[in-house]
């Protein structure tokens, strides 16, 4: 396929798919701001329509790996894009993600992510955020499901390098629960910035499960060497090509 037709394909997509965002917000936003169940069926609805278009319309297929929780876990993912979000949600039962209080205020995404339950963190105020984080997720608990944290705290193109937040480990201390790293290589395909899509499999595994009663203070080294391992077999695993 010509790079020029894949550029027309991936504007296209790209445009259709952030319409659908506004139509599937309004079309369940009534329901959604009485029900969470609701906000939660219109999320979910949304990903794999996003998930579905994305393979006929740019050539771009998903692929999860590994056991999906249903469980009351904490999950560390890798975070490259959009994508590895929707892939995320669209399996997860009761997923809600630790994100940048500044999307509470974009239109649709921060309406229902405050309905199913995301918190909310404040970024470059590392001792005031790890609390109020904390604090928030305590308030949460009453909601039961899978928390989501990406421990490089943004999206990091493939092949680069980032520390893994101190956060993630306060956040392990304060829950209790198991946590489930995931790799990913959807960087590959669907960059952290700009529009063209590229064709490809682009696959989300979720790996062994660090047991709750794992030292905190080893946890930010253990995710960081499972999650960066298994996210470059999987970018190997994809064969050469420019991120």
């Amino acid at each position: 396929m010509s790079q020029s037709l894949q550029w027309i394909r991936s504007v296209v997509y790209t445009a259709q798919v952030y319409l659908a965002m506004i139509v599937f917000g309004l079309v369940f936003l009534p329901g959604a701001l009485v029900s969470r169940r609701v906000a939660r069926f219109a999320c979910r609805s949304y990903a794999r329509y996003a998930i579905w278009t994305l393979r006929w319309m740019v050539g771009v297929r998903t692929e999860i790996r590994g056991e999906v929780p249903t469980d009351e876990v904490m999950v560390a993912a890798k975070h490259q894009s959009f994508l590895d979000i929707l892939m995320i949600f669209a399996v997860l039962p009761r997923a809600k993600f630790i994100m940048k209080r500044e999307l509470l205020w974009t239109p649709a995404i921060g309406q229902y992510a405050w309905r199913i339950g995301c918190v909310p963190v404040d970024r470059g105020r590392r001792g005031q955020a790890i609390a109020k984080m904390l604090a928030d997720v305590a308030r949460g608990r009453a909601q039961p499901g899978q928390l989501v944290i990406y421990p490089q705290g943004t999206r990091v193109a493939p092949g680069v390098s980032i520390p893994y937040k101190v956060g993630t480990a306060a956040l392990f201390r304060e829950l209790g629960q198991d946590c489930v790293p995931v790799a990913t290589n959807v960087g590959l395909f669907w960059p952290r910035s700009g529009i063209l899509k590229r064709p490809g499999l682009g696959v989300v595994e979720f790996l062994p499960r660090l047991p709750a009663d794992t030292p905190p203070e080893t946890v930010l080294a253990r995710l960081r060497t499972d999650i960066e391992a298994a996210s470059d077999r999987l970018m190997a695993e994809a064969g050469p090509r420019t991120p």
